[in-house]
């Protein structure tokens, strides 16, 4: 009896199936390199010719906080803390106590041998993109900055919502910046380090309720 010529179609189409996916993640991840690369390089002809198609790529979710030859490591401790706002159906204004969004995010870390890029960096990353879109002024006055508000604001709804529930139309987010003490200064011969708070404007968010 003659043995059966080649693979059956279904088994041909799924292993062309896996050829293409294979080759279209290998695609993708070049070209992630790729871009990530050039978004962290020193500024060059290539980089500022396809600046916009760079920056629609890294922001706001692979955006790097270094450059090459020059990393930039952060010299200040951030807290960054938000309260919640209701407006009952007598119109009075129920507002909740603050809520230390930055704690919930290093308790993850230290509690976790490989803790999550979400728990490591999305908040963090999401307020050093609000303050590089706006400065110090908290006025929306480009597309990039509006979308770093709103996707900060998310990020803090969700997360009060997550954690202590109830309802709000409302979100505040409140951030304690204090000096990180140069190395190898003695514990009680640190001058006290200078502490900003910056207090953000009420912003609408999706009403949350559970």
């Amino acid at each position: 009896m003659a043995a059966p010529s080649g693979l059956p179609r279904g088994a041909r189409a799924r292993k062309a199936g896996l050829y293409t996916a294979v080759v279209l993640c290998l695609a993708v991840s070049v070209v992630h390199v790729i871009l990530v690369f050039l978004h962290v390089a020193p500024a060059n002809t290539v980089s500022r010719r396809y600046s916009p198609l760079i920056n629609a790529w890294v922001y706001p979710f692979f955006e790097q906080n270094w450059r090459l030859f020059a990393p930039d490591p952060e010299s200040v401790n951030r807290k960054i803390l938000a309260r919640t706002a209701h407006t009952g159906s007598g119109g009075s204004v129920q507002v909740s106590p603050w809520f230390d969004l930055t704690a919930v995010d290093r308790s993850a870390v230290e509690h976790q041998v490989f803790p999550s890029h979400t728990a490591q960096n999305m908040l963090r990353r999401a307020w050093a993109g609000y303050v590089d879109s706006h400065g110090g002024d908290d006025e929306s006055r480009t597309e990039r900055a509006l979308m770093m508000q709103k996707y900060l604001s998310n990020i803090a709804a969700d997360r009060v919502a997550a954690y202590n529930g109830g309802t709000f139309d409302f979100v505040q987010l409140r951030v304690v910046t204090v000096s990180v003490a140069a190395p190898g200064t003695r514990v009680g011969s640190r001058p006290s380090t200078p502490v900003e708070s910056r207090l953000l404007p009420w912003w609408k968010v999706t009403r949350h309720a559970k």
